[in-house]
């Protein structure tokens, strides 16, 4: 077992078969040492979180959201990497999508569940740039969606 998936087991987190694109895109694509992720939605264990922030969820929900769509980055990322996740060096960049209304404004603490994820699964190399985003709808009504670059060895 892996150091990250000792680390991921320690943090209760099972890691679930990767979503299939559902449209004509790649799920992830790999340029060099990097490796491009397509956005992740927010469907947890329970199936897709939907609704909007500011009407039909609140700040906390919407961070669950957005941790669920780490989740499905970190699964992505691990098939990306031949099931080898020690073959991360740096999470780069997250781009976070929250689905709000027009006077919601915590999209930073939302995205958070995705950020606070990639520093608990890989410490340092977890921390990275990113954008938090308004948007007035995403696909299937997802509350999140969140995509991401990461280099690897």
């Amino acid at each position: 077992m892996s150091t990250i998936d000792t680390k991921l087991a320690d943090l209760g987190i099972v890691l679930p078969e990767p979503a299939a694109p559902v449209a004509n895109y790649a799920p992830y694509i790999i340029v060099g040492n990097l490796i491009y992720i397509s956005g992740q939605v927010s469907i947890g264990p329970d199936g897709l979180i939907t609704g909007k922030l500011g009407r039909d969820l609140d700040v906390d929900q919407g961070v669950q959201a957005a941790h669920a769509c780490g989740v499905n980055l970190v699964a992505q990322l691990k098939t990306a990497c031949d099931g080898d996740l020690d073959r991360v060096t740096r999470v780069i960049k997250l781009g976070g999508f929250v689905n709000c209304t027009e006077d919601f404004y915590d999209h930073p603490k939302v995205i958070n569940g995705s950020s606070d994820l990639m520093v608990a699964v890989f410490g340092d190399i977890g921390r990275h740039a990113r954008a938090a985003v308004g948007s007035p709808s995403l696909p299937m009504n997802a509350a999140v969606e969140v995509d991401g670059i990461f280099e690897i060895k």
